[in-house]
């Protein structure tokens, strides 16, 4: 029997030196789980007295993966995302689905977010709209826009808390101290006639703005104020290179806006908005309109400034980067400036990740012994949250690795030793005369 016992000894000690070595050579895997070899004594049970009987050696009875958190590195991608906590990525393969710890992903040339084996990142789309997220059955895989995002006319907006919000949006100060210009008395000695742009005597001031057809192409929107008496100041427009134009009226008829005014203390009396509609000749959406909202705009002493100008239009756009929270929402940035929400990932844990079956590439499939997934958002129930632009490095601690080696090689060598005892018993059993 002592031949029995060395050899499960040494079976034992090597299936050690298996999970040791493997602890090692992943050392530097993103996301790996250290392993550890589990050991049980063999005993043979009879009917005579067991106080006379040895054990039958050693067998391995399990080889667990400890799934303790690793540390996290800091990178420069953004796509590289950790988990703090617990919960794993659920990944798909067409309909196959395996989980991981493994946040180094990539967008593929379809758009969809993908880890290094190719496997597509699940979880909450947004609507079409990207206002809300669409939860419910089963995650789904997350996909980008990689090519252009449609453009948005600069449009008409909504009556808010009874203020408007204009498609284009001015803020200003007029100088208080210019002159007013007369165009109807020649005799006037401030008298400059209609208005010319190629002559600065013929307006006070003008200011240029971007606007956006439905086709995302770039118009030029030119205003010209020009004061005409106390206070009161005219405002003609032009669109790109056509002739200069008086704005329309506003469309809800609560203003006939023929010229901007101002109160005693440079205050602006009615901030209702202009409307502006031009005919387009492209193939884009014509007629061209929206608001020009003046709210916010001064007349005071100081000289003449744009503090600002919005529109909510904007021109067609590529991908150029993707922003992730710990809350997993994430968002696509676009060369047009835009932000367009993608969806939010979702993590899965297990009542016993234990009884997750190992696939490789750092991967883990469902068992009956793992109970079923439990997925949600992260950072609720037991998830923990994401950190993008780092990753989860192995939870191997090398140090403890390598005195574990010493450790199973020396066990190694005694059960050797054991086989080599009895060994020469036999043989001086052998020798005898």
């Amino acid at each position: 029997m002592g031949f029995q016992q060395g050899l499960s000894g040494l079976s034992a000690s090597s299936k050690s030196l298996d999970a040791i070595g493997n602890n090692i050579a992943n050392s530097s895997t993103v996301g790996f789980k250290q392993s550890r070899s589990e050991f049980a004594d063999m005993y043979a049970n009879t009917f005579a007295n067991s106080s006379t009987i040895s054990g039958m050696g050693a067998r391995t009875v399990a080889v667990t993966q400890q799934f303790g958190q690793g540390n996290l590195t800091s990178t420069n991608n953004p796509l590289d995302i950790a988990i703090t906590g617990n919960g794993y990525f659920r990944m798909m393969d067409g309909d196959s689905v395996s989980y991981t710890r493994n946040g180094q992903f990539q967008v593929n040339k379809d758009g969809f977010i993908v880890g290094n084996t190719g496997q597509k990142l699940t979880g909450w789309p947004f609507d079409i709209n990207a206002n809300a997220l669409q939860k419910g059955g089963n995650p789904a895989p997350l996909q980008l826009s990689v090519g252009n995002i449609g453009a948005k006319t600069t449009g008409w907006t909504e009556v808010v808390g009874g203020g408007v919000s204009a498609g284009l949006q001015f803020g200003m100060n007029l100088d208080a101290s210019q002159l007013p210009k007369d165009r109807t008395n020649p005799l006037a000695a401030n008298y400059v006639g209609a208005l010319n742009p190629a002559d600065v005597k013929t307006f006070t001031n003008s200011t240029s703005a971007q606007v956006y057809d439905s086709q995302g192409v770039s118009h030029s929107l030119t205003m010209y104020f020009t004061k005409t008496a106390p206070n009161t100041w005219e405002v003609r427009t032009r669109f790109d290179n056509d002739p200069v134009s008086l704005p329309n009226n506003d469309p809800l008829n609560l203003n006939p806006y023929p010229d901007v005014t101002f109160d005693s203390n440079g205050k602006l009396i009615n901030p209702l908005p202009l409307s502006f509609s031009t005919t387009l000749a492209s193939g884009a959406t014509s007629p061209l309109a929206f608001r020009i909202g003046l709210e916010g705009t001064t007349q005071y002493g100081s000289p003449f400034g744009v503090n600002t100008i919005k529109q909510d239009g904007y021109p067609d756009g590529v991908l150029t980067g993707v922003l992730v929270d710990r809350e997993g929402i994430m968002q696509g940035k676009y060369s047009n400036g835009q932000n367009r929400a993608i969806g939010q990932i979702t993590l899965t844990n297990f009542a016993n990740s234990q009884g997750l079956q190992n696939l490789g590439d750092n991967r883990w499939a469902e068992t009956f012994a793992s109970g079923q997934p439990r997925t949600n958002d992260p950072g609720t129930s037991d998830l923990g949250s994401l950190q993008s632009a780092s990753v989860e490095d192995a939870n191997v601690d090398l140090t403890a690795e390598l005195v574990n080696l010493i450790t199973a090689q020396r066990t190694y060598q005694a059960n050797a030793q054991t086989i080599k005892a009895q060994d020469t018993i036999l043989q001086t059993i052998v020798n005898l005369r």
